[in-house]
């Protein structure tokens, strides 16, 4: 019976070891660093920014112009030139208010990284994230404006 129960205990903890279920709270940990991501520059807040910005940001993406109908060349802003940014787009909350877009669609999570896709105003970013000191960091984003090729789709 003992031989049986520590076998039974054992196979457990093996399953329960190698389980890939993504805790609900990781998840929610990532989609609040998105949400802060965002709201860094809704609210021109860069405390957060600070929780979940990580330094060593590589962010690129694209800008479409109006003017003439194409999109610019790669856009590069390391973590500093975020924080510059963020201080001012939209301090007189003229860029987003409570109706713009502020959508998160977590990907995936594993044990120390994540994926996602923020829709803001300007557009839309895939965001990858590291789990660093307990917390969900941003480390790498890819964005550009709303997307042309959707809009037609309309």
């Amino acid at each position: 019976m003992k031989k049986g129960f520590f076998t039974l205990l054992f196979v457990f903890s093996l399953t329960a070891a190698f389980a890939q279920t993504t805790p609900a709270d990781e998840v929610a940990g990532v989609r609040q660093a998105c949400f802060n991501y965002i709201d860094t520059f809704y609210k021109a807040d860069t405390t957060l920014a600070y929780a979940s910005i990580h330094p060593t940001l590589q962010k690129r993406g694209f800008f479409f112009d109006e003017k003439t109908g194409r999109y610019s060349k790669q856009l590069e802003m390391p973590f500093p030139a975020l924080i510059r940014l963020a201080k001012t787009w939209n301090k007189d909350g003229k860029r987003a208010n409570a109706g713009s877009p502020r959508t998160v669609e977590v990907f995936e999570v594993a044990d120390k990284t994540a994926m996602a896709k923020v829709t803001a105003v300007w557009g839309i970013d895939y965001l990858h994230l590291i789990r660093e000191n307990g917390n969900w960091m941003i480390v790498n984003v890819l964005w550009q404006s709303p997307p042309k090729s959707l809009q037609a789709l309309k």
